[in-house]
């Protein structure tokens, strides 16, 4: 997350200052993509619907559209009776020079 974005979305005693200019499941899937891109969520790690409702105080709905657009960019997988998971990162395509390739 950029330093705006921290700025945007504050975590001071557990407690979530949410920007009021921008929708709570956007702010949410935000700190999950920052998660996955750091590493703290990694590949297979479950996304909680019931902890991301609770470390947030929000609806379980709100909770669903954040993970339903992190899903769409393909950041997870949701398997119907057991929940959503961080995906596998195919190894990035180099060409025989080490450049990424087309």
């Amino acid at each position: 997350m950029s330093m705006s974005g921290r700025a945007l979305l504050r975590t001071v005693l557990n407690v979530i200052e949410f920007d009021p200019t921008r929708p709570k499941w956007v702010q949410i899937a935000d700190v999950i993509r920052e998660r996955i891109a750091t590493g703290e969520y990694p590949p297979r790690h479950l996304i909680s619907e019931v902890r991301l409702e609770q470390e947030y105080g929000v609806a379980r709905i709100t909770v669903r559209k954040a993970t339903a657009a992190l899903r769409e960019e393909g950041l997870i997988t949701t398997t119907p009776g057991m929940g959503s998971f961080v995906a596998e990162r195919p190894p990035s395509k180099q060409s025989e020079d080490g450049t990424p390739a087309d």
